[in-house]
């Protein structure tokens, strides 16, 4: 898989054979907490959708997920994520069902379902 970091608030995910790659056009680029978050999502969405494309006996070699996000005040974080997959070679026919997919993905699910998080700190 390759990680494109396509801007501070951009990823790109790629099905790529081969070891985990991230690639930047820019040599200051870094790769931040809130791409590691992204490339979660990405990284899970992707999954789902090679392994239903697999069952579906459809072509995934040119499936891409792309997602970008928007920050959020009081407190500061991510307040929006948007998800889009790019896939030349699924039919028209096929495309809710691989939106449907695409919700299975367990990263997905704890996004929209927000998580309880606790902080503590041990001795």
């Amino acid at each position: 898989m390759k990680i494109l970091l396509l801007s501070d608030e951009r990823i790109r995910l790629e099905g790529t054979p081969g070891p985990l790659t991230i690639e930047a056009d820019r040599p200051d680029a870094q790769y931040s907490p809130f791409h590691m978050l992204a490339s979660a999502l990405a990284t899970c969405v992707l999954s789902v959708l090679d392994s239903w494309a697999e069952h579906a006996k459809l072509d995934a070699s040119g499936l891409a997920v792309e997602v970008d996000w928007r920050f959020a005040e009081k407190p500061h974080r991510v307040g929006a994520m948007d998800l889009k997959i790019i896939w030349p070679q699924l039919p028209t026919e096929r495309r809710a069902a691989a939106e449907r997919a695409a919700h299975l993905c367990a990263i997905h699910n704890t996004l929209a379902n927000s998580p309880t998080v606790t902080t503590e700190i041990a001795s």
